[in-house]
């Protein structure tokens, strides 16, 4: 018995040892913000201070509109998702699109916690900020879920909700992404806060995708980069080990006009949600693109654009 655990104790330390040398290796460092503001906020790109932290966020468009869309991106990503949609958009329209707490050059938040609680109460702040007292809210994956938990927390605040590809029901076997996968194993997700390499952003992204032509080394690299932004690592890793808790049998009380929209090859939310969405949201209405993926508004911008316009018209 003693010699077993004597090598278990061997095995153990080759592990680590084994460990400490690819973090040595490979290892990277977190990019101080500051370094990659100049990168990837350069104007229109403004920062606010919201519940102790600088915000980053473009207001874009008609700033007479008293009823702006307000696009919430996904985890892992960035408001950069929304560029090729943004320029499709009518030009009357007030656009506000940030990087949320714990992603992109805004980071994480003072205390590291999330929650659909914490995100709600978040975005009331950062509106109030702006002075807006409406919005028609869209919100893509964890950003769908975090739009539709806004609009039944400040009901008055959301006058249309718009669902991509959103969270909100219990999984149903979806494959989802390499990098997501790991992040949810104990011990090898621990590594991921020193060890990401491009590989496996550009393997993400590739499970995020139908068409991989758009995995080009500009998206990946930006992926890469806002990533390894100080602190998002760690960030993201705690919401991954402590999923956000969704109340989806409250999705029957939302009551704003809400339009759907789900990519067909969505392989992290079975496009099934779709439907689920469209039969427990009264009176709403749900578009499934062929042949897209998870991030409908990067993949079919025009497509995705002409079914908003309509809806918002």
């Amino acid at each position: 018995m003693s010699k077993f655990f004597k090598y278990l104790g061997y095995s153990v330390l080759t592990i680590l040892i084994g460990l400490g040398l690819i973090i040595i290796v490979i290892g990277e460092r977190d990019i101080p913000r500051e370094q990659l503001k100049s990168k990837y906020a350069k104007s229109p790109s403004k920062f606010i201070t919201v519940m102790g932290m600088q915000v980053h966020y473009r207001d874009e468009g008609n700033k007479e509109d008293t009823t702006p869309l307000l696009f919430i991106h996904g985890t892992s990503s960035s408001l950069n998702t929304w560029d090729s949609l943004v320029k499709l958009l009518p030009s009357h329209k007030r656009i506000i699109r940030l990087d949320m707490p714990a992603f992109g050059l805004t980071g994480p938040n003072p205390e590291n916690e999330y929650s659909y609680q914490y995100y709600s109460q978040f975005l009331y702040a950062f509106l109030k900020e702006l002075n807006v007292k409406q919005c028609i809210i869209a919100g893509n994956s964890l950003g769908g879920g975090i739009a539709w938990h806004f609009a039944l927390a400040y009901p008055k605040q959301v006058h249309q909700l718009i669902l991509i590809d959103a969270s909100g029901y219990p999984k149903l076997n979806e494959k989802g992404s390499l990098g997501f996968t790991l992040a949810r194993i104990p011990i090898i997700n621990n590594l991921l806060l020193f060890v990401t390499p491009k590989p496996l952003i550009k393997k993400s992204l590739e499970d995020v995708f139908a068409n991989k032509t758009l995995v080009n080394e500009e998206r990946i690299t930006r992926y890469h980069d806002l990533l390894l932004a100080e602190g998002n690592r760690s960030a993201a890793l705690s919401i991954f080990k402590n999923e956000l808790e969704q109340e989806y049998e409250k999705i029957k009380d939302i009551q704003q006009p809400t339009l759907i929209i789900f990519g067909e090859k969505d392989e992290l939310i079975n496009s099934q949600y779709a439907y689920l969405f469209q039969r427990d949201i009264k009176g709403s209405i749900a578009f499934v693109l062929r042949g897209v993926g998870h991030v409908p508004m990067e993949e079919a911008p025009i497509e995705t654009a002409k079914i908003m316009n309509d809806f918002i018209k």
